[in-house]
């Protein structure tokens, strides 16, 4: 069977898997992204990476801003697709959208279902210290990614993986896994597994207030913080510049080889070739990669450089 496809995503994680499903030759009749917003300095309406993507691919692109109104839902109705691909669209599909196309929607999800459904699995598989996670395709329904999985790679984390990192990784194998779904789908050999009703966790959407690091946690927990949550939008601690308290970002970390022995979390152990060591509640966690507020990223040797840091000044 030869598809029509409609293919729904927004950021750069979604490019790949469109970039796969046109150059196996699929006919993709319409992308939906969501709509430009204001980016840069001037503030400029930017369009997204999905959208700037299917344009060069000369595909039509639809932006709303919901697809709850009855006109936007028949628009989708009338392209007269086979299937709906979504990869991290950003907008709830309404129960009239799911059931508009001929074999549904397929989502692809990166995590192992049921552990990390929704908007964050990725950053939360990480913070929580996982070792394994995965890429799935799944077949919608209504409830928050709980719809049965047909197709499912996994794979190992790291122990110093960001979540920028594993984001790439798995955007590239979750475009390989998704035209293997199209390619049984076409066959009508795609089937499908109920989730597990056991080991369900969620991926609340990452908030502003969880950025700051708390060195009184455990190493371990402190350095997943960090790399769960870099690059973007990344954690951060706060240093005394004088008169003025200037904030920190920590992209790259790694559990440090020594004790703290006693000293306050927070307290700056050793400051040498390899970047600033900070005593945790348990432990110590080195920092690789930095950034100060309106510079580049630097290395931790980088980052000492010039700064007149020393052994048992404290970061907060």
């Amino acid at each position: 069977m030869d598809l029509r496809i409609i293919f729904m995503g927004t950021p750069e994680f979604s490019v790949p898997t469109l970039m796969e499903i046109v150059g196996m030759g699929y006919e993709v009749v319409a992308c939906y992204s969501q709509p430009p917003r204001p980016a840069g300095r001037g503030m400029d309406l930017k369009k997204s990476p999905v959208h700037e993507a299917a344009e060069s691919f000369g595909i039509p692109v639809f932006t709303p801003t919901s697809l709850k109104d009855p006109e936007e839902q028949q628009k989708f109705t009338d392209l007269d697709a086979d299937v709906a691909v979504v990869v991290a669209y950003g907008l709830l599909l309404p129960q009239a959208v799911l059931d508009a196309t001929r074999e549904g929607c397929l989502n692809l999800h990166a995590s192992l279902l049921p552990r990390w459904r929704g908007a964050a699995p990725i950053n939360r598989a990480i913070m929580a210290g996982d070792a394994e996670t995965g890429i799935q395709v799944m077949r919608m329904e209504a409830g928050l990614d709980t719809g049965p999985v047909c197709m499912a790679e996994t794979m190992p984390i790291d122990a110093n993986m960001t979540a920028g990192d594993l984001h790439d990784q798995l955007s590239g194998l979750g475009g390989d896994l998704m035209v293997r779904a199209l390619a049984a789908l076409s066959r009508g050999a795609l089937m499908a597994t109920p989730q597990a009703e056991e080991g369900v966790t969620y991926a609340s959407k990452l908030s502003k207030s969880e950025t700051q690091i708390d060195f009184s946690q455990s190493a371990l927990s402190v350095h997943n913080h960090i790399r769960g949550l870099s690059p973007f939008p990344g954690a951060w601690f706060e240093m005394q510049r004088g008169t003025k308290t200037e904030r920190v970002k920590v992209l790259r970390s790694q559990v440090a080889d020594v004790q703290g022995a006693g000293a306050e979390p927070g307290t700056l152990l050793i400051s040498d070739g390899n970047g600033p060591v900070v005593a945790c509640g348990e432990g110590a966690v080195r920092c690789t990669q930095l950034q100060r507020a309106g510079k580049t990223a630097v290395s931790g040797a980088e980052f000492l450089r010039g700064l007149q840091l020393k052994n048992g000044d404290k970061l907060v």
